[in-house]
Formats: C-alpha cells, sequence, structure tokens
C-alpha cells in the first residue's frame, strides 16, 4: 500500500499553488511575506517555515500564509524522529487548512491535502528494511536532498520490487531537482506496477503543464480519471490543465426522472408532464425498465449479490430503450436526421448514436450501485474510457 504521508509531501510539490500577493499597509509585513513567499514558491519550505510562522501570529487572518504554512509543517513532521511530536505537527496543519479554507482559500492544493491528510496525524510505517528506507527517503526529500531520497527509494525497490511509492517519489525527486526526463521514466515505472492508480499520471501531468507539453500533459490526465475516476483528486487535476489552457471541462449530463419510488406492490413514476409527448414517452419506458430491473432482472443478472442495487447494465438497458423510443417516434414522423429540441434527448441520442453511453453512466452518470461496475468495465474497455473523456469532456489542446 502507498504510503500516505508520501502523497503529502509530493502534493505540496505537484499541486503547487503560489501564495498570492498581499494587499496591506503593513510596509514590513509585505516585505517579509514576499520573502516567505519567494522561498515557498521554490519549494524550501523548511526554510521558509519560522517566516510563515511568524507571519501567520502577525496576521492570522492571511490564509494564504495559512496555508502555505501547513504545507511547510506537513513537510516539517517528515523529518522529526519522534512520531508522536510528527503526528501533532499534521493535526496542526490540518486545522490551519481548515482555518485557511472558511477565510475563503479553496485551492486544489488545499483541498488535496486535506483529502489525504490523516486526521490523526498518525502515519504508520513498516517496521522492515523497506519501511525504514521509505521513512529515510521521505525525510530526506523534504529536506531537499534529492540524492540521498533516490537513494532510499531505491533501497525500498531492491526489497519490493512491486513497491508503488519507490518509483513514483523517485521520479518526483528527479522532478525537483528539474531532472524531467529521468523524472518522467520513473513515473512511468509506477504507472506500469499499477495501472489503476492515478497518482504516476497526475504528477507527471502536472510536471508536462509546467513544462508547455500541454498534449501529453492533457492524455495524462484525462489517464489519471480512468485510473480513479471516483476520486476527487484526479478530476482537480484535470481541471487545473483545463484552467492552465484557459479552457473549461464540457459538463455531459442527462436529466433523467427520479428512480421509481415505492414497494414491489405499489411503484410510483415521476414524469414532468410540461414536456413533449416524445419526451413523455421515452421516459416512462425508461423508468419501465427501471422498475423491470427491480423487480425481476437484478436478481437473474447479479445472483450472487442479495440486495438490489442500481448497476451499469440496468442504466444502459434504461437510456438505450428510451433512445429506441425516439428513433420509433422519428420513423414515423420521417424525421430520423432531426435533432430533438430538448437538449437531454439530443445528448442521448448523440451519446447512443457514438455508442458511448457506457462511458457516460460510468464517469458522468455514475451512483454509488453503478460504481461497483467501473473495475470490471475498465479491465476490458480502458481505450473506450479514455476515448470518451477525450471526445465528450476535455477539449482539445489549443494549438500554439
Amino acid at each position: 500500500m502507498q504510503n500516505c504521508f508520501a502523497v503529502l509531501l509530493a502534493l505540496t510539490l505537484s499541486a503547487f499553488v503560489p501564495l498570492c500577493a498581499q494587499t496591506g499597509n503593513d510596509d514590513e509585513y509585505k516585505a517579509e511575506r514576499a520573502k516567505a513567499m519567494q522561498l515557498y514558491n521554490a519549494n524550501n519550505h523548511l526554510e521558509a517555515l519560522p517566516l510563515l510562522e511568524e507571519l501567520a501570529k502577525r496576521q492570522p487572518e492571511d490564509r494564504d500564509v495559512l496555508l502555505g504554512l501547513a504545507a511547510c509543517l506537513i513537510d516539517h513532521a517528515a523529518t522529526m524522529e519522534d512520531q508522536e511530536a510528527a503526528a501533532k505537527e499534521r493535526i496542526r496543519a490540518c486545522g490551519l487548512l481548515l482555518k485557511a479554507q472558511q477565510l475563503g482559500n479553496n485551492s486544489p492544493l488545499l483541498q488535496n491535502l486535506l483529502q489525504v491528510t490523516p486526521e490523526d496525524g498518525v502515519v504508520p510505517y513498516q517496521a522492515d528494511e523497506a519501511g525504514k528506507a521509505m521513512r529515510a527517503g521521505e525525510a530526506a526529500f523534504a529536506r531537499r536532498d534529492f540524492d540521498e531520497a533516490i537513494r532510499n527509494y531505491s533501497k525500498v525497490l531492491e526489497v519490493q520490487p512491486t513497491n508503488y511509492s519507490a518509483p513514483l517519489f523517485t521520479g518526483d525527486s528527479y522532478f525537483a531537482a528539474k531532472k524531467f526526463d529521468l523524472a518522467r521514466e520513473w513515473y512511468d515505472k509506477a504507472a506500469k506496477i499499477d495501472a489503476n492508480r492515478e497518482t504516476a499520471y497526475r504528477y507527471e501531468a502536472d510536471m508536462l503543464t509546467k513544462n508547455g507539453d500541454m498534449e501529453s500533459a492533457r492524455k495524462l490526465a484525462i489517464e489519471a480519471v480512468i485510473a480513479e475516476p471516483y476520486n476527487p483528486i484526479t478530476w482537480r487535476g484535470l481541471v487545473e490543465w483545463a484552467r492552465t489552457n484557459k479552457l473549461d471541462l464540457h459538463r455531459v449530463h442527462i436529466n433523467v426522472p427520479a428512480a421509481p419510488s415505492g414497494d414491489d406492490g405499489q411503484v410510483n413514476i415521476t414524469v414532468d408532464p410540461s414536456k413533449s409527448p416524445e419526451s413523455m414517452a421515452a421516459w416512462l419506458v425508461y423508468s419501465g425498465t427501471r422498475i423491470n430491473w427491480r423487480k425481476e432482472e437484478f436478481a437473474k443478472h447479479f445472483p450472487n449479490e442479495k440486495m438490489y442495487r442500481h448497476s451499469l447494465v440496468e442504466e444502459t438497458e434504461a437510456l438505450s430503450t428510451a433512445a429506441s423510443v425516439l428513433n420509433k417516434v422519428a420513423d414515423k414522423k420521417k424525421k430520423k436526421s432531426e435533432v430533438p429540441k430538448d437538449p437531454d434527448l439530443a445528448l442521448l441520442l448523440k451519446l447512443t448514436s457514438a455508442e458511448m453511453l457506457e462511458p457516460y453512466i460510468l464517469l458522468s452518470a455514475a451512483d454509488e450501485g453503478i460504481s461497483h461496475d467501473y473495475d470490471d468495465y475498465r479491465q476490458k474497455n480502458r481505450a473506450k474510457l479514455e476515448q470518451y473523456m477525450s471526445d465528450f469532456i476535455v477539449p482539445p489542446t489549443p494549438k500554439p
């Protein structure tokens, strides 16, 4: 399992967001803040730490200073031998992150750090040789001794050749040392160890974005989402790629009727009566299909599951049946090529025509039940999932 703290260290580098300029009348404060910013923005977190501590005391409502201080405390905790004290340092960092968020800082870095920082501040280390080497590597990385960090990560790989974190953070060490070709090589090694973990794709995408290779970064950011689509970190990474290129991701969403409610004896269907006759016909069939799944089909398709859940195959059949109704209506009207005025119906037909209903359901319309079907689908259809993201969600890379 990937060491959680190694993620924290790398997030302060890979999801880096510069501190904003301070607007205030205190010239001395601004000068000291500028110095702290320069160190922090250069990822010299241990040097920036005492300056940010003092700045936070003087202006405890400076949300960006609080974020910077939290990130520096996380790095500092890695260098501490006393693990109880290190845990307290991380707990304090969490408190600072929450306060910065309350004050209006909701940057991707802050969100990522809050997501992966353990609430109790405890980072478990294995007591074996690999665990000791990983901890030493993290401490060296925090001190910006990248050669020492790489040596220790190499020791981890000698003992555990399939350890995901070691090549990942070897790549991050080379990235921090500005040896980008080597960094990319090691990120790729991590991705080969486990193609269904997002971090290596995202870190490499971030590095390539910073270096101006936007098309390669786009592909890797998409791969990160495919690896872990229900992890918010992956989507934040993709959004950052889009923002860097002055783009917005496309929102792809079909407004379907609410799930049928009631017991097996009497089930209620809700359809908007203000909709067109073709819309009502399509969504009545959609809801009827879902009722049939809840009553009979789920047990047939999933005999080993005792409780009903909303599934990929159910939603695919329901939407496909609704699309078939629309096509039949169009045939009767001899208007097969006419795009429905209702945007939900138009999108339904577009996705059906492109044979992208299943990727849409899994990546843009999944609920808890459907998410259980993702891993099996990805195993056989990874390229199709990537194509859906590229064709429907992520705008093309702008031409230079």
